[in-house]
């Protein structure tokens, strides 16, 4: 949007400006042939140059090809000037200031375009330069005794009007354009940001709402077994939960902070299971980082499903047992996270397909998810998993104004 609208400036700009040098040279070229008594080269060049130029003009209009518009008419303005400025007095020439507009125009259209137009104009000036200063004569000056100061005057103010009565003018006009649009854009993106974040916070009530639910289902069910899977279940939708409820409340509306994140996680974990009289200690070491929702919610999933499993089946009793979570970043997008316990631990016959338990499955199915792979770490106390995984590219990034 933004390079459409400052091409539809540059091309605004671009016809103007050469309506304007056509009308003026043609004016120009009169008065020089009726009043100053310049009656060869220089009319002539200032009458070709704006049929030329108007006749590139409408070349554009059929093609809308800008950018071979554009080069014709620099270099087509370019020869112009440099006929003139050799016929009216070469470095002396008032006329030899054009070549300042040329210059100024160009880096208007394009960076690569300004340099080019101005190393050959500098070379130009140069070469006018040496032959004035060896006075080869090899261009007359046309303009008579009695009229060089009416010619610099009329040249002066054309060069004039076209920097600031177009150039500048323009320009002044497009900056307040920019600027307007830069303060709309920043109050869309504020309302986009607001109402991303109201959504986060809708997300977050309505899973509370689940979980409340939920739990409203387990108090009238007898059954233990059913009763423990319903509890797994309303833990795995607050670990989802959570995830909202600190999107909204960060600034940056696309990355959380993880470590306070599995804090909270594993702190409500060792609460809503074992209660709020244990000795149960969580030994967590992640390093500082912000990870995006579609990384965020799988890898919370995750970490919620080994925590349960420690606190359900590897610690069994409430004196005492150590839960250990550590996320380290090896590359851009890669990861490492060692998490266990030092309970009992599960023999190896046991895995995700000769196991009964959802916890397990979820574990193994999540981590492909993160496009990563698990092993089971053998040389510590009880069950632990050593889990490498990549972030999720993400689906929304934050609303910014640079």
């Amino acid at each position: 949007m933004a390079y459409q609208d400052s091409l539809r400036y540059k091309t605004k700009l671009f016809l103007k400006v050469n309506y304007i040098s056509s009308v003026i040279c043609i004016l120009f070229s009169i008065i020089c042939y009726l009043i100053l008594q310049i009656k060869s080269v220089i009319p002539s060049t200032l009458i070709i140059y704006s049929v030329l130029n108007l006749l590139n003009i409408l070349f554009f209009l059929k093609n809308k090809k800008i950018t071979l518009t554009y080069n014709i008419a620099t270099i087509l303005t370019l020869i112009a000037t440099v006929i003139i400025t050799l016929y009216s007095g070469g470095i002396n020439s008032p006329f030899i200031f054009m070549f300042g507009l040329i210059v100024f125009s160009s880096y208007l259209s394009t960076k690569i375009n300004g340099k080019i137009y101005l190393y050959t104009i500098l070379s130009i000036t140069t070469i006018i330069f040496i032959e004035n200063i060896l006075s080869l004569s090899i261009f007359k000056n046309e303009v008579p005794e009695n009229s060089k100061n009416w010619f610099s005057f009329i040249s002066i103010l054309f060069s004039i009007y076209i920097l600031g009565g177009v150039f500048a003018k323009n320009n002044l006009r497009n900056q307040e354009y920019l600027y307007f649009s830069k303060i709309k854009i920043e109050k869309d993106l504020a309302k986009k940001n607001t109402l991303i974040k109201e959504i986060h916070h809708r997300v977050k009530n309505n899973l509370q709402t689940v979980s409340s639910l939920l739990s409203l289902q387990a108090r009238n069910i007898k059954d233990t077994e059913v009763k423990t899977m319903i509890k797994s279940s309303q833990n795995r939708v607050n670990s989802m939960a959570m995830v909202h409820e600190m999107l909204y409340m960060r600034e940056d509306l696309s990355k959380i902070e993880y470590k306070s994140y599995v804090e909270e996680l594993s702190d409500y974990l060792v609460r809503s299971i074992k209660g709020t009289d244990n000795g149960i200690k969580v030994d967590i070491d992640i390093i500082d980082i912000n990870l995006g929702i579609d990384t965020a919610i799988p890898l919370g999933l995750l970490i919620n499903e080994a925590i349960t499993n420690s606190l359900k089946y590897g610690i069994k009793e409430n004196n005492g047992g150590e839960i250990s979570i550590s996320l380290k970043k090896e590359t851009d997008d890669d990861y490492v996270l060692n998490i266990g316990d030092n309970g009992e631990g599960y023999p190896e016959s046991i895995t995700p397909k000769t196991s009964k338990s959802l916890g397990l499955k979820l574990i193994y199915n999540l981590t492909r998810q993160l496009k990563g792979s698990i092993l089971k770490d053998a040389t510590k106390k009880g069950t632990n998993y050593i889990i490498t995984f990549k972030e999720i590219g993400q689906t929304f990034q934050p609303a910014q104004v640079q």
